[in-house]
């Protein structure tokens, strides 16, 4: 499985420590917010807010790198629109991968 990295926002940054910086710190402050709202929605099997809630997420998995999981992400949205979970398993292991890499930055 790919695994998280700064590559993207390197790239971004050109160098830009304090940019980095930023970047990194609304990754942080936004990733567990956005994932506590997926879960929270997924519970009360709302479809809608749940795929908005990927849709949310699938930003933070791009800037970490992560192609492939940003298809699953992208499939998945289009999977809760439909009112189905298919992908969820899957989904839910990204967002595990990406909440142990949010934690050491």
């Amino acid at each position: 499985m790919e695994q998280p990295n700064l590559s993207a926002i390197h790239k971004l940054s050109n160098g830009d420590k304090i940019f980095e910086e930023k970047i990194f710190n609304v990754i942080k402050r936004e990733f567990p917010e956005e994932k506590a709202q997926y879960f929270i929605h997924l519970e009360k099997e709302d479809y809608v807010k749940a795929a908005e809630d990927v849709h949310k997420l699938k930003h933070k998995i791009s800037i970490l790198g992560l192609e492939k999981s940003y298809e699953i992400a992208t499939d998945y949205e289009k999977n809760l629109k439909s009112g189905t979970y298919d992908l969820k398993e899957e989904f839910e292991k990204i967002l595990q991968m990406i909440t142990e890499y949010v934690n050491t930055l």
